[in-house]
């Protein structure tokens, strides 16, 4: 049988920009196909800018999909270059003709679950828990993003083990995908480890522009990654989604366990709903098989038991993380553990907490109304 020029664009139409996640014939990224008497083709697709890091990907994709079709010969795949005219097409196509961007979570047609996970102080594990959480729900085939908003302690990028750059096209910033988990982070603008030193408005204009500029597509699920306490972007971020459900991390330590509380709290003031409390490095097992409290026991149920009470309404243990090496290895390594060792303790235990805010419904449920209950005679 003949090869025909539509049998080859079915086969293209199968085939999924890295990036974008959506198929390059419905990107206008298929420039042309031509067929030789010999059955060898052709093909040129357009990469969005010249510098796409996902050159090679793309061709093998291509050559792979196009290969399938009965009778095709040599295939060889060109690359050439949008246009100015054919980003912006393209930018319309995907944002729409909007004159300034908007977020699309704080829409209220949006169906995208977003979490931002917060802890009274550092070093309790936060960052690990939200890239676990994120690439477990990601390997259960839900569309998932992490913004790092924790800007001055950036680490998401090596815990899911990328040095991607973001793609632009025109000012919609395309974010790198790792692990089925798209991800943006101050850390891919930045040269090395330098820091960043900046006050709290450019901190709010910097979350604005990862939760408007940058094209997140459909998600199922957004986590963001807030640093520690109730500053300046906790703050922004009730502001700028404020159907935000909050995720308290803390450790068993009762001291941690206070902070951790007034880090839940803030959703009294911001009338945001508090999905759930999670306990991290709650045990170590010994070689025995015995568990050691390393840091004490307790905390991660007095937080959700004073949360209850605080905002009127079950605020639950989501679950309890061991404390393991392992999940500091898999993060130095850029592997969570939920997908090198789901089936280890913190692997399974992770996995758990994923599935259970995979699946929470919206509601007003543990979410501050702001109403004044007190009796005024």
């Amino acid at each position: 049988m003949a090869v025909t020029e539509s049998d080859v664009r079915a086969a293209l139409s199968r085939v999924d920009d890295p990036e974008i996640r959506k198929p390059i014939t419905d990107l206008g990224m298929v420039k042309s196909v031509d067929i030789a008497d010999d059955s060898s083709i052709d093909i040129v697709v357009y990469l969005t800018t010249a510098g796409c890091p996902m050159r090679t990907e793309i061709i093998d994709r291509v050559t792979k999909a196009v290969a399938d079709v009965a009778g095709v010969g040599e295939i060889r795949v060109e690359l050439e270059v949008m246009n100015d005219e054919q980003r912006t097409e393209l930018r319309k196509s995907l944002r729409g003709d909007s004159a300034e961007p908007v977020i699309p979570f704080a829409q209220p047609g949006s169906l995208t679950r977003v979490y931002a996970v917060a802890s009274g102080k550092g070093g309790v594990g936060k960052s690990s828990v939200t890239v676990n959480l994120a690439a477990a729900m990601a390997a259960r085939g839900l569309s998932v993003g992490v913004l790092d908003a924790d800007i001055y302690g950036h680490s998401i990028p090596r815990m899911l083990g990328t040095s991607a750059k973001p793609t632009q096209v025109e000012r919609m910033i395309i974010p790198p995908v790792a692990h089925d988990v798209k991800m943006i982070s101050i850390a891919q603008f930045t040269d090395g480890n330098t820091p960043v030193v900046w006050r709290g408005p450019m901190l709010h204009r910097a979350l604005q522009q990862f939760l408007a500029d940058v094209f997140w597509g459909d998600l199922d699920v957004l986590l963001l990654d807030l640093p520690p306490g109730t500053g300046d972007v906790a703050i922004s971020v009730a502001q700028l989604i404020p159907n935000a459900e909050i995720l308290v991390v803390t450790t068993p330590q009762q001291a941690a366990a206070e902070v951790a509380e007034r880090a839940g709290s803030i959703a009294l003031q911001t009338r945001q709903r508090i999905a759930g409390v999670i306990e991290n490095m709650s045990w170590l097992e010994l070689p025995d098989g015995t568990k050691m409290d390393v840091f004490g026991t307790g905390g991660g149920e007095a937080v959700a038991e004073r949360l209850t009470r605080a905002v009127g309404a079950t605020v639950p243990l989501l679950g309890q993380i061991p404390l393991d090496p392992a999940i500091r290895e898999a993060g130095d390594e850029g592997t969570p553990i939920v997908l090198s060792a789901p089936e280890s303790a913190p692997g399974a235990a992770l996995c758990e907490i994923a599935e259970k805010i995979a699946v929470r419904r919206r509601g007003l449920a543990g979410m501050s109304l702001g109403i004044d209950t007190t009796r005024h005679l």
